[in-house]
C-alpha cells in the first residue's frame, strides 16, 4: 500500500474544533447531574432537584430521543413534564439515526438558552457516553477525505485488510491496540486523521480523557444494593408490559415497518419484536427483558464507577426523592465547586 504522507503543518480546522469544545466542556462543567443504573429512581430525583433549583431537566438518555417509543424508555411522564420542563425528549424519528455528536451540539445549545432565561440545568440519565463527552469533551476531527478513502477502498480489492491494520499500527500503534483487524471503518479513518492532522488519533482522542476532580462538578451517581435495584428492575418491567408495551411496538411497526438499527436495539423492543415475530411467548420474552436489563444496569455502574467525575450516592429503599435531592444540594454546597 502507498506511504501515508504526513503533512508539514497541523491542521487549523482541528486545532479550532479542539479550542471550541473545550469552551462547550467548560459551559457542561457548571451544570447538575443525576446519573445511574436503570430504574435506580433518576427521573423523580432529577425533578426534586430541578424544583428546588428553580432549574431545567435535559435528558441524559439515548433512547429518549425517539419519539413513539415512551414505555419501554420510562420516559418522564407528562405529569413530570409539567412540573419541570424537559428538553431532548422527542426529537427525532425511531427510523432515524442521532449521533453522539449530534447530541452534544443540541445539549449545549439547550443549556445555553435555558440559563439565558435565568435557570439552572440538570441533566439526568443514565447514558453513560452522553455524560462523558459533556464532561470530557468529544474529538470529531478534520472533515472526511473522500479521495483518500476511495483510493485505499481500490487497493482493498486488491489485498488483505490485515495489511491495512498492519499500516495503522506502523502510524499509530495505541488506535491500532484498540481495534479489531478486520474493522475497517475505524482503520480507514484513523489513518485519514493521521493523514490530515499529522497526528495519530490517539493524540487527539487523549486530550478529551482528562477527568475533572469530582469537587470541581456536580456529578451525582445514584446507587441501590444490587438486591434492591433487581427488586426495582423486575417491578419496571412488569410495569413496562402491564402498561402497554406490546401495543406501543405494534403502534411503532405499524406506522415505520422497520425502526433504525438503534432505536430497534433498546432494551425491551428488541424482545417485543421478537414475540411479535413468533420466535419466543410472552413470559419468555418478558424474562429476556429482565435479564437483559440486569446485565444494562451491571455494564452502566461499570461506566460511573470508571469515570472519575462521579460521585456515588448510596441510597435506601425508603429514602424519599425530595430528601436525596436536598442531600445533593448539601454536598455540593459543603465541598462543591469554589469551595
Amino acid at each position: 500500500m502507498n506511504e501515508i504522507k504526513k503533512p508539514g503543518a497541523s491542521d487549523n480546522n482541528v486545532t479550532e474544533g479542539v479550542s471550541s469544545r473545550e469552551e462547550a466542556r467548560k459551559k457542561a462543567l457548571q451544570c447538575w447531574y443525576v446519573t445511574g443504573a436503570t430504574a435506580g429512581g433518576k427521573t423523580k430525583v432529577g425533578v426534586e432537584l430541578a424544583r428546588l433549583l428553580n432549574a431545567e431537566i435535559v435528558s441524559l438518555d439515548s433512547m429518549a430521543i425517539y419519539r413513539g417509543m415512551n414505555i419501554g424508555t420510562a420516559k418522564a411522564s407528562t405529569h413530570h413534564q409539567q412540573l419541570v420542563p424537559h428538553h431532548l425528549i422527542d426529537i427525532v424519528d425511531p427510523v432515524e439515526s442521532f449521533s453522539v455528536s449530534q447530541y452534544l451540539n443540541r445539549a449545549i445549545e439547550t443549556l445555553d438558552d435555558i440559563r439565558s432565561r435565568g435557570k439552572q440545568v440538570v441533566f439526568v440519565g443514565g447514558t453513560a457516553l452522553y455524560l462523558k463527552v459533556l464532561l470530557r469533551g468529544l474529538f470529531e476531527g478534520p472533515p472526511a477525505d473522500w479521495e483518500f478513502r476511495k483510493q485505499i477502498e481500490a487497493e482493498l480489492a486488491n489485498v488483505d485488510s490485515v495489511k491495512l491494520y498492519e499500516r495503522l499500527q506502523m502510524v499509530d500503534p495505541v488506535a491500532a491496540h484498540k481495534l479489531h483487524h478486520n474493522d475497517r471503518r475505524r482503520i480507514i479513518r484513523a489513518l485519514e486523521v493521521y493523514r490530515l492532522t499529522g497526528q495519530p488519533i490517539s493524540h487527539w482522542q487523549m486530550e478529551f480523557d482528562q477527568a475533572t476532580d469530582p469537587c470541581q462538578c456536580r456529578v451525582f451517581t445514584l446507587r441501590h444494593q444490587r438486591a434492591a435495584l433487581h427488586q426495582r428492575i423486575e417491578s419496571r418491567v412488569d410495569w413496562m408490559f402491564q402498561n402497554g408495551l406490546v401495543q406501543e411496538v405494534e403502534t411503532l411497526i405499524e406506522r415505520w415497518g422497520k425502526l433504525g438499527h438503534t432505536a430497534a436495539q433498546a432494551v425491551g423492543y428488541r424482545e417485543v419484536f421478537q414475540y411479535l415475530a413468533g420466535d419466543v411467548d410472552l413470559p419468555e420474552a418478558i424474562e429476556k427483558v429482565r435479564v437483559r436489563t440486569r446485565r444494562f444496569a451491571r455494564h452502566q455502574e461499570t461506566w460511573f464507577r470508571g469515570m472519575q467525575e462521579c460521585r456515588i450516592i448510596d441510597l435506601e429503599t425508603d429514602d424519599c426523592e425530595t430528601e436525596i435531592a436536598q442531600r445533593l444540594i448539601d454536598i455540593a454546597d459543603r465541598d462543591g465547586p469554589g469551595k
